[in-house]
């Protein structure tokens, strides 16, 4: 049925005569699609857009107000202790409903591992990991299923698929994140326990108030300190101000935005691929892909820019245990787009919420203009949930860095003059500054 109602309408366009016509009829497109056996392997579509990696790959799946959300993971190296303990840590600093400045969905997005886990062991094939939504609340959206909220997807959800899920925003709310989160909390543990890798990130700027980034010391930020407080600000004095900002628009029913900063201690060296695979490219690429996410830099980022070279290079040392280093880390850890052992550092900027409960204009799905005052449980600040959503992404990349090292470059024993294995002295901070 689906063949012949096709193959009745022109290829391009309502009109059947076009200025192809003119062409050569050899070089002249089809009319029709045709969809026969034949022809199959030519239409696949593979996952587009909801997978990442290319050695540890993920895909998540499911929708905010669907029957729930998570991901597949494949590519995960065997012999691997995991358990759902491992990933309910990072999902529990994600959820919803934490505090009185995130959304109010009470949602406890417990986890379940469906496959590729056996005797608390991973076996290599791929790890399905589900997470059920309980607290939906489809009614709050029924005037969004008509009028675009601004600055949303609704509208460009419409403008690509000529369908969207409307309830929740579908795949463009954050729900999603909850399979990437699952994922990151597996790549996390392979690089602590293959390299001693630490993720952390925390917020750093929330509207106008912004942490000096010489009250955070790279090498001794904790977990704790970080989780200290419910907008994830490593500092006490600048957390209050913090969550004082948001309060204030939270009543008004407005939002802001903010960034989140990331550091990697004790990364291997030598992740990233020269050209187009750069570290921070693939780094930008995960980060961005996050919703809300308005900017990425690392290292010295723009403010690099304001440097003579004499001044912005990093200059290199040998250290006490006979390693080259970078006695300043203005690269971020990153030089020619491949790790060079430093801290790697990097700030996300995430724009406000755009879901707010004030009255805006906007136009409906029949073109006409009207206003909005949209319902539903939102963020008023997206940035202190943020926190564990960035630090998932960036173990995603580093992990599929790693395998994509060990694949290429690790078959055959290493140059140890130039080269050194994954188990690394701990960096000191002695003589080195950011």
């Amino acid at each position: 049925m689906a063949s012949s109602s096709l193959s009745t309408k022109p290829f391009l366009g309502s009109s059947r005569t076009h200025s192809f016509s003119r062409l050569p009829s050899d070089l002249r497109p089809s009319p029709h699609i045709s969809f026969r056996s034949s022809k199959l392997k030519k239409l696949q579509i593979q996952a587009a857009g909801s997978t990442y990696g290319n050695y540890f790959r993920v895909t998540t799946y499911g929708e905010s107000h669907g029957g729930g959300v998570g991901c597949i993971i494949d590519g995960c190296p065997p012999r691997l202790p995991l358990s759902e303990a491992d990933m309910q840590v990072e999902l529990d600093r994600r959820r919803p409903g934490q505090s009185r400045i995130t959304t109010p969905r009470k949602e406890t997005d417990t986890c379940k591992i469906l496959s590729g886990i056996s005797e608390e062991v991973t076996t290599g094939t791929p790890i399905s990991v589900f997470v059920p939504n309980t607290d939906q609340r489809g009614n709050d959206y029924s005037e969004m299923s008509t009028a675009y909220r601004p600055s949303h997807a609704d509208a460009t959800y419409d403008m690509k698929y000529g369908a969207r899920a409307v309830q929740g925003g579908g795949r463009s709310s954050a729900r999603e994140t909850i399979g990437r989160v699952a994922a990151g909390a597996v790549a996390k543990k392979i690089l602590k326990t293959l390299a001693g890798t630490e993720i952390l990130a925390y917020v750093s700027q929330v509207h106008n108030v912004v942490l000096p980034e010489d009250l955070v010391d790279p090498y001794t930020l904790t977990l704790d300190q970080i989780e200290s407080n419910i907008v994830r600000c490593p500092n006490p004095e600048y957390a209050e101000k913090m969550i004082n900002a948001i309060d204030v628009v939270r009543v008004r029913g407005d939002s802001v935005g903010g960034v989140v900063t990331c550091i990697v201690r004790r990364c291997p060296r030598g992740l990233g691929s020269p050209v187009f695979d750069k570290l921070e490219a693939e780094l930008a690429k995960a980060a961005m892909s996050l919703p809300a996410t308005k900017g990425f830099e690392f290292g010295s980022g723009f403010a690099g820019t304001t440097l003579c070279g004499s001044e912005h290079n990093d200059e290199f040392f040998t250290d006490e245990h006979g390693r080259i280093r970078t006695r300043t880390n203005r690269s971020g850890g990153i030089q020619g787009g491949i790790s060079n052992g430093e801290i790697i550092n990097m700030r996300i900027a995430f724009k406000p919420t755009s879901t707010i409960s004030r009255k805006q204009h906007t136009v409906t799905r029949e073109k006409k203009e009207t206003e909005l005052i949209a319902r539903g449980r939102h963020d008023p600040c997206v940035v202190p949930r943020a926190v564990p959503m960035v630090e998932a992404m960036v173990a995603l990349v580093l992990v599929d860095q790693l395998m994509a090292q060990y694949a290429q470059c690790n078959l055959f024993p290493i140059n140890p003059d130039l080269q050194e294995p994954l188990s690394l002295p701990k960096l000191e901070p002695a003589n080195v500054s950011l």
